[in-house]
C-alpha cells in the first residue's frame, strides 16, 4: 500500500478497556467518517489509539484515578 505525504492523522486518547476487536472497529469507523466528510482517500487516513491510565487523567482540576 502506498501513502502520499499529505496524510491526515487522527489521534484518539482514552482510558484502557477496549478489546482488540473494538479498537479495529473504531479505527475503521473513524477512517470511514473522515474520508466521507473530507473527500480524502480512506487509504491515506492514519488513526492511532493511545490508552492512558485513569490516574493520568483529570477533568475540571480533579484526578479521575
Amino acid at each position: 500500500m502506498r501513502h502520499n505525504s499529505l496524510m491526515p492523522l487522527i489521534q484518539i486518547s482514552q482510558t484502557p478497556g477496549l478489546t482488540v476487536e473494538q479498537k479495529r472497529a473504531t479505527i475503521e469507523a473513524v477512517t470511514k467518517a473522515y474520508a466521507e466528510a473530507t473527500g480524502k482517500d480512506a487509504t491515506s487516513v492514519w488513526v492511532t489509539i493511545t490508552e492512558v491510565p485513569r490516574e493520568q487523567w483529570g477533568v475540571g482540576g480533579v484526578a479521575l484515578g
